[in-house]
């Protein structure tokens, strides 16, 4: 395994994101967070809109000069609008994309300076091979995300690793404030965010030339897989 090195975390203040900061410290490394709140666990941070795209570049630029340089990057901001597309408005529909898909976009493009070899691990989703209805804008902004992704992997083959990381429901705040029948039900198999991280960090520390292009991480009960 090679060392994790200074590794940019979108959405590191809570859910996965904050697991896998926790994980990348356990792993000797130096998480750099860009949120919406600031980091509680002690991790530099940025507070950044990840949906803007300005504020996304000098977030990046920000921690990289702090930090030194970046050895990793982790897309894992994520948000969701639920129900039928015609009783979303258009723009928290948008905003979904924004966040999913360009502010994943954002970031990677402005870490490429400071990545030469070294790894982008982008966070897609299940719902972004299998769709479901009342979740267009989010099965959208994620099957975007693994095309970007597989797209990026072949654009910067042998320069940088990529890996699509693919998961399922897990226990975060992710789905806190939503109608209820767009929530997991009290026996919903979830995984713990924790479970997530380390395979993440799994694949950060991959040696030069080994590659984990893609990872299905979900319950075995996952009802969005296969």
């Amino acid at each position: 395994m090679r060392m994790i090195g200074n590794v940019l975390i979108t959405g590191g203040a809570a859910g996965l994101g904050r697991a896998t900061a926790t994980a990348v410290v356990k792993a000797g490394g130096r998480p750099l967070v860009i949120d919406l709140v600031p980091a509680d666990n002690g991790a530099d941070h940025v507070v950044a809109d990840v949906g803007d795209r300005e504020q996304v570049e000098l977030a990046v630029h920000e921690l990289a000069a702090r930090a030194g340089g970046l050895d990793g990057v982790v897309t894992a901001a994520g948000i969701d609008r639920c129900g039928p597309l015609d009783q979303v408005p258009a723009e928290e529909w948008e905003r979904v994309v924004r966040v999913n898909l360009l502010g994943t976009v954002s970031v990677v493009r402005a870490a490429l300076p400071y990545l030469d070899g070294g790894r982008v691990v982008t966070v897609a989703s299940t719902l972004g091979l299998r769709a479901v209805g009342d979740a267009t804008a989010y099965c959208a902004a994620k099957a975007g995300v693994v095309g970007f992704t597989r797209a990026l992997a072949a654009e910067t083959a042998g320069r940088i690793g990529v890996t699509l990381l693919v998961p399922g429901g897990m226990r975060t705040g992710f789905f806190d404030g939503r109608d209820e029948k767009y929530r997991p039900g009290p026996g919903a198999g979830l995984n713990q965010p924790e479970d997530v991280a380390a395979a993440v960090v799994f694949a950060l520390g991959q040696p030069p030339g080994c590659e984990v292009r893609e990872l299905v991480m979900c319950p075995g009960t996952e009802t969005s897989w296969p």
